[in-house]
């Protein structure tokens, strides 16, 4: 059976594939540019969960959602709500994203920046720090133990941060194998796209307090924050409920303030 995580993978190492640059070349240039913003340090605050605002215009299973969103003007409103970093969309076949999308929100605010994107090989790590993402996105279902490595390996000389992305606790046990200073849960199921607003307080304690926690997926709204405040997540990823809510600013506000009374 086919699925979206699968059809999305074999789209991208096809890409991939298809690529005649050169990576010695990539990384060479990717270590001219200039610093990026700390990513782990920016999720840490002592008195609130960190929310991590999402650009995202589309996704496969619900479609469109923000189609004719503007990344610069949602950056600047996340930033003034308090957002501690963002997290654009740069996908363009699935989620309707781009590099420009990044660049352009990222110009906007000086919050660090993540890369979301399906990172299947070292050109792709090698495009996150060119295009100016601060961090890059590795999901552990979609890669194995040695592109893992290699990649985290690789984003970390490139001055990069990274969020490991997980789904159970094997997942969670790779991903500090490798040494991974920002783990997220992601709720949603990558085979099927249901949430599982369970998962994350599941594994939560399979995580050590010395790494950076992220709730990722299924965050509806402020209700959501509680339990996974309680279960010691640092931060959230949010991103369908932003973008479809009307009001960037008021939207990140209140998720902060929602996670102060845990």
């Amino acid at each position: 059976m086919n699925t979206y995580l699968d059809k999305i993978l074999v789209a991208h190492r096809a890409a991939v594939a298809a690529d005649t640059r050169s990576v010695e070349s990539m990384i060479d240039q990717a270590k001219e540019m200039g610093p990026t913003r700390p990513f782990a340090a920016a999720l840490r605050r002592p008195d609130e969960v960190a929310v991590i605002a999402e650009i995202k215009r589309r996704s496969p299973s619900k479609g469109d959602l923000n189609p004719g969103i503007s990344p610069p003007d949602w950056a600047r409103s996340y930033e003034e709500g308090g957002a501690a970093a963002l997290s654009v969309l740069t996908d363009e076949d699935f989620f309707g994203g781009s590099a420009a999308d990044l660049q352009s929100a990222r110009n906007a605010v000086s919050v660090p920046v993540l890369r979301k994107d399906f990172t299947v090989s070292a050109k792709d790590v090698c495009d996150a720090r060119l295009m100016g993402a601060d961090a890059v996105l590795l999901i552990a279902a979609a890669l194995d133990n040695h592109e893992l490595a290699d990649f985290h390996t690789l984003a970390r000389e490139l001055g990069l941060g990274v969020l490991v992305e997980t789904h159970d606790e094997a997942e969670v046990d790779r991903a500090m194998e490798i040494g991974a200073d920002v783990v997220g849960v992601n709720q949603r199921d990558l085979v099927t796209f249901h949430v599982d607003q369970a998962r994350a307080v599941r594994v939560a304690s399979h995580i050590p307090d010395s790494v950076v926690k992220v709730a990722e997926s299924g965050i509806t709204g402020p209700e959501s924050i509680r339990p996974l405040c309680d279960a010691g997540y640092d931060a959230v990823l949010v991103g369908e409920a932003l973008v479809t809510g009307g009001d960037a600013r008021s939207g990140v506000e209140a998720l902060r303030t929602s996670s102060r009374s845990c």
